[in-house]
């Protein structure tokens, strides 16, 4: 008999199962909420400033009585549509010098930020939602033997997700301003485009729509005009 070949793509093995209601939904039937929330530059600080922000960090921490996950992205700095602006300042401009001007600093920008690798820091508070909060002993039965199946309707594990985090979200953005931050929730479109980049580093998202969800989270590799 001949060898059937194994037919199968990257995001098959990808912990991702879908992104719906501003939540990112795993195939074990989890869930997580995703919050982007400022920096501070501690360092710049007074003491007194400095011991105002461990009191208030300290007070978040001993106010958690769930799980949350800290994550800091680190990522080359984009500034492709700030040098797009300034190209196109340059051409609108009817005075040679100022438009050399314009040209050298765009020039001394680009070879800047590309010389010394310069890095844009991200910040987010993860909460997660575990498939063992959907409360069925049948659920945790199917997710245990099944790795393409939700243990739950999809509908059921949203609708549970959002009813158990959406109150620790507004705890966590309510101590979050107590230290002089902002935070926000990331909406379906910003959870594609945050994926898409974890799972292609150094690739810009692509143009997503906020309704249909249907980037891919893994661009293939091709070489020679082969799918690697």
């Amino acid at each position: 008999m001949p060898v059937q070949p194994i037919i199968s793509t990257t995001q098959d093995h990808l912990p991702v199962h879908d992104i719906q209601e501003n939540l990112v939904v795993l195939k074990n039937g989890s869930a997580a909420m995703v919050i982007e929330t400022s920096a501070v530059n501690f360092g710049l600080l007074s003491q007194g400033e400095q011991d105002a922000i461990i009191y208030a960090y300290a007070a978040l921490l001993n106010s958690l009585n769930f799980p949350i996950q800290i994550l800091i992205r680190s990522e080359r700095k984009d500034i492709s549509a700030y040098l797009g602006l300034l190209a196109a300042a340059a051409k609108k401009q009817m005075s040679p010098t100022k438009r050399a001007w314009i040209e050298s600093y765009r020039h001394f920008v680009a070879e800047t930020v590309q010389r010394r690798n310069v890095l844009d820091k991200k910040f987010y508070i993860i909460l997660p939602f575990l498939s063992l909060e959907l409360g069925s002993a049948k659920s945790l039965g199917l997710a245990v033997t099944s790795q393409n199946r939700l243990p739950a309707p999809l509908t059921e594990i949203v609708k549970k997700a959002l009813v158990a985090l959406g109150p620790k979200r507004d705890h966590v953005i309510r101590q979050l301003e107590r230290i002089g931050l902002t935070a926000r929730q990331l909406i379906n479109k910003e959870l594609l485009s945050l994926l898409y980049r974890t799972y292609n580093p150094g690739y810009a998202a692509p143009e997503i729509d906020a309704v249909n969800l249907t980037a891919p989270l893994v661009e293939p590799i091709i070489k020679d005009n082969k799918i690697l």
